[in-house]
């Protein structure tokens, strides 16, 4: 048939996932996985080191000894930094523990939810290695204290759970912040990148596609928001989430709910709705 693929002719995919194991990205990047992976993690949480000479490991992921020791084995004496995207439980509380190995120094946007720094940084802070620069970008929305970090060298940007391989981001109020979030995708998409290393997945290779998607979904899943609001008047959240996540596993909805309040606060703020909490009701204005 002349519309076949033959399977030889397939592009092959990336290779599989295996926690604990160090693999190299590129150059100067290297990814090591925590053996936490799950409905919110995904495959489990990505650590990178940056460098050779000397490296900075970003997002330490969960307390667990056997992720920290791989880090610690793959980077040895030369870890010089602990980069943390944000200080959700998932990213940061290996921080502690691998500072205290290594004598690394902690930097983040501030130190919060357990995580204490040596050094509080934010938009526009660079860190300059014999090898390497890495320069921060404030990206509020998915937490207030959400940072990215761009490898210059390679226009490879770290995301944390900014923008993540595989599927969408939860947006968890108050500290998360629909209207935040689509701001610093559309500063993230403004920037000259090659590549995207996110919080979860794999490498993301051809990010601009990536991130219009990211957009265009949470624009087409606010107006789904507005839709089954409009169709019943007055509702709860709990009663318009299945309505709108008619594609998702029902046991997603307890997570699903929050990005629901997230954009009716948006809209709130906009005049759009009416309403305030996540038990509440909310109408059309």
């Amino acid at each position: 048939m002349a519309d076949a693929v033959d399977e030889a002719d397939e592009a092959p995919g990336p290779p599989p996932i295996v926690p604990g194991v160090a693999r190299a990205l590129s150059p100067l990047v290297r990814r090591i996985v925590a053996a936490n992976a799950g409905m919110m993690t995904g495959p489990g949480t990505n650590t990178y080191l940056v460098g050779i000479d000397e490296i900075a490991v970003i997002d330490p992921g969960p307390d667990d000894a056997d992720h920290l020791e791989a880090i610690a084995g793959c980077g040895g004496d030369r870890i010089r930094w602990i980069l943390c995207t944000h200080t959700h439980p998932d990213h940061a509380p290996g921080a502690a523990a691998l500072a205290a190995h290594t004598g690394a120094e902690i930097l983040a946007y501030g130190s919060r939810d357990g995580l204490k720094v040596d050094r509080r940084i934010a938009h526009g802070y660079r860190l300059e290695a014999t090898e390497f620069r890495l320069t921060a970008h404030h990206t509020p929305g998915h937490a207030s204290n959400h940072l990215c970090y761009m490898l210059e060298e390679e226009r490879m940007l770290f995301t944390g759970d900014h923008v993540m391989e595989g599927s969408t981001v939860v947006i968890k109020p108050p500290d998360g912040d629909m209207a935040a979030y689509l701001e610093s995708l559309e500063k993230v998409k403004a920037l000259r990148l090659k590549s995207i290393a996110p919080g979860h997945g794999h490498l993301i290779e051809d990010p601009k596609p990536a991130l219009q998607w990211y957009i265009d979904h949470r624009v087409e899943r606010e107006q789904m928001v507005l839709d089954a609001l409009r169709a019943r008047g007055t509702a709860k959240i709990d009663v318009l989430v299945p309505d709108i996540y008619t594609d998702v596993d029902p046991e997603r909805y307890a997570v699903a709910r929050y990005s629901v309040h997230a954009h009716l606060l948006k809209l709130a703020s906009e005049g759009v709705v009416t309403g305030r909490t996540l038990t509440g009701k909310w109408s059309i204005a």
